[in-house]
């Protein structure tokens, strides 16, 4: 028997992804901002578009076979959304992550069937034991395998291209002035900005970067600055590599966002917009109020939320954690500290 609206299987439920009005931002900015929740795709974050896009692709192109393996490295999100499609399709996957892997993420990897290797997150990029070293010389040992190598791999921009970018674009009704998102690997923000400034010119596209990585910086003044690397806890944002996936002439500025004021942001919209975002999430929001001065109140301002809270219990969502690392007062009256916090950052 088959139903009328059954789904083939799960990854039929990746993409449009709701579009959601923040109203105590909104009221906050004296703007319209509306979030993209990517959390409602099956693996939970905006990773599962481009893993699908990826994975069809190699398929086609005949570069991955039936029992070939995935190889990927990641920060867990991603690979989340590529083991979800290799346990559907029988393909075995290994992973490479850092040791910033949150216990939940890596838990996930693991139950989907993924065998996961946990590299230092001290490890230069080029070195031996970085998570793309290892990575790729797994890659090149290991045949009928592709390495998805999401930051140099086109098809984490056209999987944004022709899916996120469309649906934003319908769901404003075509109203869309600002977009805003976090830029890590950059397919998210760049395929997406290349679809709507090709619909129109005048659409502003910010990206929210960290302290401590390199990206605002090559972006201002076309320097990679090793300098500028330094150790940061907010997942998902900045890099300390120049990825190929990030088309910067799509981007019109980019603002950093500290790990403080972007963690506490994602507690707040839990609280205030019963969201429960990731730090992602947070630090774009954040970045929204950095930004503040470029909104009119009759702009139609999109901010992608990237993945689900869910991953991040033992640490953004743990009050222990939060305090052991700097980010919450020792008070017993945790609300009251958070509160106050956001209080200064919104006069800001």
């Amino acid at each position: 028997m088959r139903l009328k609206e059954e789904k083939e299987n799960i990854l039929q439920t990746i993409g449009n992804t709701p579009l959601v009005y923040l109203k105590n931002v909104s009221e906050k900015l004296n703007t319209n901002v509306y979030a993209k929740v990517e959390a409602f795709n099956p693996g939970h974050s905006a990773k599962d578009r481009i893993a699908l896009y990826a994975v069809n692709k190699a398929e086609k192109e005949g570069r991955l076979k039936v029992g070939g393996t995935i190889i990927e490295s990641t920060s867990g999100n991603t690979g989340r959304s590529l083991a979800m499609i290799a346990a559907l399709r029988g393909y075995k996957c290994v992973f490479f992550t850092t040791t910033k892997i949150s216990f939940e993420k890596e838990t996930f990897l693991r139950a989907l069937g993924a065998e996961v290797h946990i590299c230092p997150a001290s490890a230069k990029s080029d070195a031996p034991e970085s998570y793309y070293s290892r990575a790729k010389s797994l890659h090149a040992s290991t045949p009928n395998s592709i390495y998805v190598n999401q930051y140099y791999n086109d098809s984490n921009i056209e999987g944004h291209y022709s899916s996120t970018g469309p649906e934003i674009w319908n769901q404003t009704e075509n109203k869309v002035t600002h977009y805003v998102a976090c830029v890590g690997s950059g397919g998210t923000i760049s395929g997406t900005a290349k679809f709507l400034k090709e619909r129109n010119r005048s659409i502003k596209v910010y990206g929210v970067d960290a302290f401590g990585s390199v990206l605002t910086k090559f972006h201002r003044d076309g320097e990679f600055d090793e300098n500028e690397i330094r150790p940061y806890k907010l997942d998902g944002v900045g890099k300390k590599i120049i990825p190929g996936t990030v088309l910067f002439e799509y981007i019109d500025k980019f603002y950093q966002v500290e790990d403080k004021k972007g963690l506490l942001r994602a507690r707040h919209l839990a609280k205030t917009e019963s969201i429960l975002t990731g730090p992602s999430g947070g630090a774009a929001i954040e970045g929204l109020y950095t930004m503040k001065d470029e909104f009119k109140p009759t702009d139609c301002v999109v901010v992608i939320l990237s993945d689900h809270g869910a991953g991040y219990l033992s640490t953004l969502y743990n009050d222990d954690w939060m305090r052991k690392n700097g980010f919450m007062e020792s008070d017993a009256n945790k609300n009251g500290a958070e509160a106050k916090n956001l209080h200064n950052q919104n006069q800001v």
